[in-house]
């Protein structure tokens, strides 16, 4: 089953309602990179009138996860993931329509591929930046997760 924008929003809608809710959809994903995007309104601001640290958060972890569960998928591996630890920074407000992107899908096929001959644990690290429509960067995320083989 191939995953498409379509299907990671119809995910958001019954198993990520808080995402759904709050404006966050996939605009787009291959094996290397997924596009997330979200728009500040009132549903989503914070007390200073942009886009709540937490939406933001939720819309770039969107952008790798999203990249794992495919490689995952392709693997036909029973393959348990998981998020580990996470950083931001955010360097302006985020007003308008906020890009998330993530580009190193590349990254996750060693780490399964690891996954999957040694049957331990491995982890990966992705980093997302989010842009409003200008091109400026105004948030800058990094996210670490496990992968391992179930047995």
């Amino acid at each position: 089953m191939k995953i498409s924008p379509r299907k990671l929003n119809a995910f958001l809608l019954f198993k990520l309602p808080a995402a759904y809710f709050t404006g966050v959809r996939t605009k787009y994903i291959d094996n290397v990179k997924c596009i997330v995007t979200v728009k500040h309104r009132w549903i989503n601001q914070n007390p200073f009138k942009s886009l709540f640290w937490a939406v933001q958060g939720m819309a770039a972890e969107l952008t790798t996860g999203a990249l794992i569960i495919n490689k995952i998928k392709a693997s036909d591996k029973n393959i348990a993931m998981l998020l580990v630890k996470n950083d931001a920074s955010y360097s302006k407000k985020a007003t308008g329509r906020i890009t998330f992107e993530c580009l190193e899908g590349d990254l996750i096929d060693s780490v399964i591929e690891e996954a999957i001959k040694t049957g331990e644990g491995q982890t990966v690290t992705l980093n997302v930046v989010g842009s409003n429509s200008k091109g400026e960067e105004v948030s800058r995320f990094s996210f670490t997760w496990s992968m391992k083989v179930r047995t």
